[in-house]
């Protein structure tokens, strides 16, 4: 497991870093005659752009350096004039920044543990939750977001330094070589990110806006991608797949049902970490640069939807047939995985 106090400052900055950005997007530019142009720049540099990012700071070694500037771009971001083209670019670039840093702390400190990853990535579906919630509410004011991540900033910079000693990072000596048979596991894991995406941007239920679920179903997505790490750990990552996957389609074809739908949610989120772990692993002179090529995934699996194209998607059977192409993608990309170092 990584350094606890280090990790619980990420997870809990990577909360604050995606609530702040959701937060402005729904408060600042909801109304804006250009809002879609705006949600397409913000997804490009948010997760697109990670794959260079990733790569600068795999050298530079400063990891904490890097999260803490993503934090205080989105501040940035916060500033007058708003709402503009601007903002949502300071806003992306920073959150790729601060997902890049952190995320490179965390593989770092984990070791051969996927178990970091999860309780890392999981808070950002809350953040995104809460901040589109509060920004269609109307309050609080546009201050609070800048002053966390503000704060958020402080606490990466002084506990990387109480942890390391000062800081410059643990990385591994760039290197962008994937091993022979490498480059088809990581592109296989990259579809399954573009299919996860996809799903998160089409996947709908009838009882979705009724009472505590839509609570609920963010619950579940944030229990998943932290559990996912665990059950790697525990059982292997290619049983981790089987166990998740398989059991979130059979899950799926009852999704009419609330708690069926809900748990099928938590099961499909679970091999999140599993597939930053994996991909890491095929490049560990190049972990930031492997975390910004999933995130790439990400952006595509976004496109889809920004575009206006119609999904197939829409019934529980569709969602178990995307769980099951899911897991023939990705059992194949961890061949050869074992085990996440228990």
């Amino acid at each position: 497991m990584a350094h606890r106090g280090m990790l619980t400052v990420y997870s809990a900055a990577h909360g604050v870093v995606d609530f702040s950005c959701a937060f402005l997007v729904y408060r600042a530019m909801g109304d804006h005659p250009d809002l879609a142009l705006f949600l397409l720049l913000y997804n490009f540099c948010a997760f697109a752009l990670q794959m260079p990012l990733g790569l600068l700071a795999d050298g530079w070694n400063k990891n904490s350096l890097v999260a803490a500037a993503g934090c205080l771009l989105v501040t940035a971001a916060y500033l007058p004039p708003l709402p503009g083209m601007g903002a949502a670019v300071l806003a992306g670039v920073g959150n790729g920044l601060f997902h890049v840093g952190g995320g490179l702390d965390v593989l770092n400190d984990s070791g051969e543990r996927a178990a970091a990853l999860g309780i890392f990535v999981s808070p950002g579906a809350l953040g995104l939750y809460v901040g589109g919630l509060l920004g269609r509410g109307g309050q609080p004011g546009l201050w609070l977001p800048p002053a966390l991540l503000a704060l958020c900033a402080i606490l990466i910079l002084t506990t990387a330094k109480h942890t390391y000693g000062g800081l410059a990072s643990r990385n591994a000596p760039p290197e962008l070589m994937v091993p022979t048979g490498g480059k088809l596991a990581a592109a296989l894991l990259f579809l399954v990110v573009v299919l996860r995406s996809y799903m998160g941007m089409n996947q709908s239920f009838w009882w979705k806006g009724e009472g505590v679920w839509p609570l609920l179903l963010v619950v579940a997505a944030v229990a998943g991608k932290a559990a996912g790490g665990f059950l790697c750990d525990r059982v292997g990552p290619r049983q981790a797949a089987v166990l998740s996957l398989g059991l979130s389609a059979l899950l799926y074809l009852g999704s009419g049902v609330p708690a069926l739908g809900t748990a099928a949610v938590l099961c499909f989120n679970m091999t999140m970490p599993v597939t930053l772990w994996a991909v890491a692993r095929l490049m560990p002179g190049a972990k930031g640069f492997s975390f910004g090529l999933l995130t790439f995934g990400l952006f595509l699996g976004f496109l889809p939807s920004w575009l206006g194209w119609p999904s197939p998607l829409g019934s529980g059977w569709s969602y178990a047939l995307l769980s099951l192409a899911s897991a023939a993608l990705l059992l194949p990309g961890l061949r050869g995985e074992r085990g996440g170092g228990v």
